[in-house]
Parts: structure tokens; sequence; C-alpha cells
């Protein structure tokens, strides 16, 4: 080991291809046009050398920790990394301290970059605050969860907010192009060799990568680890089919249980079965069962689908999520998997209808706003003699006895309820049939009461 080099820094020779190719500058940045392109808000910050506290919101591998240190350089600040992970009140204050010292000494500025800063809790994002107002530090922030739900409203608002993206295919081919001819790129994990592959190959690469640039990286240089030689001189590599197979059957999708990612991923599916589109539906589906998904989770969202969004229009479709979900549970993966993508489908095709889900909703708001209002004497059970004498189910008309086993003109919801009408069934699927005996029941009700009225008037003095 070199004199004066930290024991915990690894030799030269053993820097993985990412931290060797990560940009010095913006030239070299890939993607991200909207946050450091030409006249993106960040770019021109950077460019005229404003500092601001803010916090770089993306999904890992975009660059998050890299533009912190490029804008810190912009500002000739010196820059202070921390982890919110390992971290903790008594780090922060030292770093605050030192910051404050830096200042009133030479008076440079210093940024503190703060990764992971959602899993600070209230009172250490709290502790930020005195030093972000009046200018101690510069805060930059790195997240990949939601600001709105990870961080204090105080803090936040103290904070320009970048959006940072997956990347798209462009940048990530730029990216692979720049580590295929880079000095430092896969030529010192090669061992000088040039390394060689088919588009084809280049492309599954970098589909492979997800957005993420980090993962491109590590996947091309474990790729240039396993690549055959193509000649006794050892100075080119290729990579083919069979290397990138061997890479891809441990490399699911991007997804985060819990994360921005999955509730995104969910909502995609919930609003495609919503919005009829078998495809979509069946598409994210799978797509969050590939990343790592829980089935079960996944399994207990189409059931709630088959009552939200479906309900009566199609009974059916319950039945068929509860099949699907028990199918997996007795198969499991991958045979499983096919019933739950069967019982996406058929959900996106059933007649929708969001009737149960209102009714059901409007129902628990009037009981929660009006409380107790007592059960109608008529509709009241009376085991005892007593009670029966003190008028418990009294003028009872039982239903089984009545034309078409129904009572017309009986009111079976509390007195003040009576003309509530909670449960609104449309004009498509099974839906249309109920609407349309409820019509019929609402018009013998109406003559009912009508000619109960009439006989009372008819009765008065």
């Amino acid at each position: 080991m070199s004199e004066g080099k930290p024991a915990d820094e690894p030799p030269e020779a053993f820097r993985p291809l990412a931290d060797r190719l990560r940009p010095r500058d913006l030239t070299e940045f890939a993607g991200q046009s909207r946050v450091v392109g030409d006249a993106a808000p960040l770019r021109v910050a950077m460019d005229k050398g404003q500092a601001h506290s803010c916090l770089l919101w993306g999904p890992p591998g975009v660059g998050k920790t890299t533009l912190a240190r490029l804008y810190a350089e912009r500002l000739h600040a010196e820059i202070v990394h921390l982890s919110a992970v390992e971290a903790g009140v008594r780090e922060l204050r030292g770093v605050i301290e030192a910051a404050r010292a830096r200042r009133a000494a030479a008076g440079r500025l210093t940024v503190l970059f703060l990764d992971e800063i959602h899993r600070f809790n209230k009172s250490q994002q709290d502790q930020l605050l005195p030093s972000v107002e009046r200018g101690v530090l510069v805060l930059v922030g790195a997240t990949t969860e939601n600001p709105s739900f990870s961080l204090n409203n105080a803090l936040l608002s103290r904070l320009r907010v970048y959006r940072l993206a997956p990347l798209d295919d462009e940048a990530l081919r730029a990216l692979l192009e720049r580590a295929l001819e880079h000095p430092e790129g896969v030529r010192e994990t090669t061992g000088g060799a040039s390394l060689a592959m088919a588009t084809e190959v280049a492309d599954r690469l970098v589909a492979a990568s997800d957005g993420d640039a980090r993962r491109l990286l590590t996947l091309l240089e474990l790729a240039a680890q396993l690549a055959r030689e193509t000649d006794d001189s050892g100075r080119v590599r290729r990579v083919d089919e069979q290397t990138l197979e061997a890479l891809m059957s441990q490399s699911p999708r991007r997804f985060d249980q819990g994360g921005d990612e999955f509730y995104d991923q969910i909502s995609a599916m919930h609003k495609a079965i919503r919005g009829s589109n078998p495809d979509a539906g069946a598409y994210w589906l799978l797509r969050m069962l590939d990343g790592g998904a829980d089935p079960a989770y996944l399994a207990r969202r189409l059931v709630r689908i088959a009552s939200e969004d479906i309900g009566n229009a199609d009974p059916r479709a319950l039945s068929v999520a509860l099949d699907a979900w028990t199918a997996y549970e007795r198969l499991g993966v991958p045979e499983g998997e096919l019933m739950l993508t069967q019982a996406a489908v058929y959900l996106a095709v059933a007649p929708k209808s969001n009737a149960v889900y209102n009714a059901h909703n409007a129902i628990l708001a009037t009981v929660k706003r009006r409380g107790t209002d007592p059960v109608p004497m008529h509709l009241r059970n009376a085991p005892t003699a007593l009670m029966e004498r003190e008028g418990w189910g009294k003028g009872y008309r039982y239903a089984h006895d009545e034309p078409d086993a129904f009572a017309a003109g009986e009111s079976y919801l509390p007195d003040a309820l009576t003309t509530e009408r909670f449960y609104r069934p449309v004009e498509r699927g099974l839906e249309r049939t109920i609407a349309e005996r409820m019509a019929d029941w609402a018009h013998r009700d109406d003559r009912a009461r009508s000619h109960l009225e009439a006989e009372d008037g008819e009765g008065k003095p």
C-alpha cells in the first residue's frame, strides 16, 4: 500500500468500470437534458456559479452523485459526502461546524451531499434547517423516494427539486460506446484487449440496464471478463449471445418493492385494466412479476379490481380473480403466473362498473356523519312476548308472501333515510338488467305508497 493512501481505499486495479468512467464535466454527463441541458435550470445555475440548496430525485444510476460533485466544482466549494444510512446527528453537527469554520477562515463554501436523505427522520432533517436557511452550507440531497412523502415540508420548501429520469436508450448507447473506446474503459478490464459485440447484443445489454448507467457499466464489465478471445493474439474479445445469457439470468428488471417504482407500476396495471386494455394490464402484471414483486400482493390487487371497477356488471370477475389467486398458491412459479395473467385479461375485457364501490363509500360516509339511527320498529326482531307487545316487529311484511317476493311500498332504511339511494347500477353488463329490475321495484313502491296515501286521505274526517 502506498504511503498516505487510506486503508479502506482499494488499489487502482480494482476500481470498478463505473467509477473509472465517472464524468469529469457536463460534456461527459449522460442524459438529463431537462435538468442540465442547454438553458435547463440547474445548468444555468452551474454556469453562473449560483449557489442554492437542492434535491436530486431519481432512480439509481442516473447521475445524482456525479451531478452533486460537478455542481460543487462549479461553485469552487468543498464537498462533503454523507450517507443518511450511516450518518447521524453527531456527524451532521460536525459537518456544519466545519462548514462554518471554513467560511469564516477562508470564505470558502461547503456543499454537503447527503445521499439517501429520505432515510433521515424528522429530528435529523430539522437539524439541517438553520444551516440551509442561513447559507452556512449548500445542501444537495439525493433520494430515490418521492420527497412529498419522505421529506419534512419545512426542509422541502427550502430546496429546489430536480427530478432525474431513467436514461433513455440513446444516452445508454452513447455511454456504452464511450466505455468501449475510453482509455480507462473496458480495456483495463480485459488487459488491453478490445471488446467487440454485434449490434443485437449491444441492444440487449442496453435494454437489460433498465435506464441505469451504473447497471450498464457493471454488466459490461462482467461481460468483458466472460468474453471469449477471437484469436490467439488475445487482442480482441467478443461478447456473444451465450455470454449475455449467463449475465441476464440473474438480472431482473428494476423494481423497488414499496418504493416509487412499485406504486407507479401497480397504478399502471390497475388503470390499464380499468381502462379495458388487456395487453397493457397483462404487460404491467408480468413486468412486476419479472422484477420480483410479491405475487400475493398482485393477486390481492386483482381481487380488489374485480369489486371496485367491475362489481355486479360481471359478478364472475370476483370468482375469476379469487380462483387465479388460489391456483397460483397451488402451482407456484412459473405455472401459476399464467392464472394471474388470465385473471388480468378477463378483468380488462369485462364490462365496467364502480356502482358498488361508490355505494360502499357513500354508505360509510352517511354512517359516520349521522351516527346511530334507530332501527325502525317493523324491522326489529321480537323474541319475547314483552317486546312483541311493545311493538317490536309490528307491521313487518314477509317478502316471500308477497307477489314476486317483493313487498311493494315497504321501507328498510332508518326513518330519516327512507329517500336515500346509494347503489346506482350502470347501463353495462349484468348491471343493466339489475337497473331495469330496480326501476320496476321503484315504480311498484311509488304506486303502493301513493295508494296508501290516498287511503289515508279518504279516511280523514
